[in-house]
């Protein structure tokens, strides 16, 4: 028995002035159909075997030349580096300046800087894909291989930019987050 699903996406804006701010109201059905007579198809992520042999050839010169540039935790930059952290002294303050300058900011950029927050908070998804891809796999998470190695590293920098966007973002009081997860929820954002 094999289960598909046809979502069926519809979209009632709500005039502004309401309680939510004229934010989309989405709703969602999905139509479900029940056949007997299909079979199950499990997705695979594979790589034709050619593929496969060129990433195994590749090991060596990826530990040898990516991971050198992986750094240690200890190293690497945080988001409290860039923006105010709520136990300093003057955070009130701080906050105040970065809305006051973020006013001056037009509104397309922020649309960018949204679309770049939600890429980089989406890393987590893409490793997982990396990480049941044959010829790359991390059944584990934590393989020493240099693939594995090199896509949690990617991963963990990459994070820090989205964590950095959104707290960002958060602080300058610019974006309606209710608007971001709309976007996301109905599949607006890729």
């Amino acid at each position: 028995m094999a289960l598909n699903f046809n979502p069926l996406l519809s979209f009632t804006f709500l005039q502004k002035g309401n309680h939510n701010h004229g934010l989309p109201k989405f709703s969602m059905s999905r139509k479900v159909e029940n056949t007997e007579n299909t079979q199950k198809q499990q997705v695979l992520h594979s790589m034709p075997p050619h593929k496969i042999e060129i990433f195994k050839s590749l090991e060596s010169w990826v530990e040898e030349n990516v991971l050198i540039h992986l750094k240690p935790v200890e190293k690497c930059w945080q988001p409290r580096d860039f923006l105010p952290h709520p136990g300093c002294d003057g955070f009130h303050f701080r906050v105040e300046e970065i809305q006051k300058r973020a006013k001056e900011i037009p509104d397309d950029y922020f649309v960018v800087l949204v679309g770049d927050m939600i890429t980089e908070e989406a890393l987590p998804t893409y490793q997982t894909l990396m990480s049941i891809t044959n010829g790359i796999r991390d059944e584990t998470a934590a393989s020493s291989s240099s693939w594995a190695t090199w896509t949690r590293g990617w991963t963990a920098e990459e994070n820090r930019h989205g964590d950095l966007l959104n707290k960002y973002l958060y602080l300058s009081g610019r974006v309606n987050e209710k608007a971001i997860q709309f976007l996301i929820g109905a599949g607006m954002v890729r």
